[in-house]
């Protein structure tokens, strides 16, 4: 073989590297939304043949996507009976929103020596947002600009690891939006909470900042703690 026919070969094994790669992606971002978005709610059957059939693709990328989907939470893998949608129970979304509360904290206290004109123009223009959504109780726009206020933060801290462990537990807790505003109890009171948060931040005072992020993250948690039926939970999380 001669260098020229060995390097044709290397490009066209690199190529098909690179679409087999990309055929995995495209599985596993549209599982994923699927997953997010409720259409596929906690405890559907995850079947890899009626997957790729659907899909048009072989197993191989199902599968794949499906192992990176377990790996970020959203996936159980079972033993000899597949894969399904996984569901928290009150005490999982307990857990989670501990986890958040820990996380969060810690993202606004590395965010706010680090915050430029940009990104408190962009906090201050989402809060503003915030409150016309609530006004109109727009909750899944609400939620969106929500989502994109604490993301602010934990994108400014610098630490690619704590960002990388909140995308995942976020996109757990996504899922169950109305239980999480059934628990708040009122969005606006939510937008008062979050101009307070902001205000600290422009003053540079990072502890009332911490401080007023985890009192905002500790409501649901309180209630949280006295919800009944575990059952009750799962049925109404969607």
């Amino acid at each position: 073989m001669t260098p020229e026919e060995a390097e044709q070969r290397q490009d066209v094994a690199g190529r098909a590297g690179i679409e087999n790669l990309t055929l995995w992606q495209r599985v596993h971002e549209h599982l994923r939304q699927e997953i997010l978005d409720n259409r596929l709610p906690p405890g559907s059957e995850l079947n890899e043949v009626a997957l790729s059939q659907s899909l048009g693709v072989s197993r191989g990328p199902v599968r794949e996507a499906i192992g990176r989907l377990a790996s970020e939470g959203l996936v159980t893998v079972r033993p000899r009976r597949g894969a399904i949608v996984t569901a928290l129970s009150a005490q999982e979304f307990l857990a989670a929103y501990q986890l958040r509360e820990a996380l969060e904290t810690l993202a606004i206290r590395l965010a706010v020596p680090r915050l430029g004109p940009d990104e408190l123009a962009r906090l201050q223009a989402l809060v503003d947002e915030m409150v016309v959504l609530a006004d109109g109780s727009d909750v899944d726009a609400f939620f969106r600009a929500n989502a994109a206020f604490h993301a602010t933060f934990v994108e400014a801290s610098g630490n690619a690891m704590l960002q990388e462990t909140m995308t995942r537990l976020m996109a757990q807790m996504g899922r169950y939006q109305m239980r999480s505003v059934a628990l708040r109890g009122s969005l606006r009171r939510s937008t008062v909470e979050h101009k307070a948060i902001l205000r600290a931040v422009r003053a540079g005072d990072v502890e009332k900042a911490v401080r007023l992020l985890g009192e905002h993250i500790r409501i649901p948690q309180r209630r949280l703690e006295a919800a009944p039926d575990e059952e009750v939970f799962v049925r109404n999380a969607s």
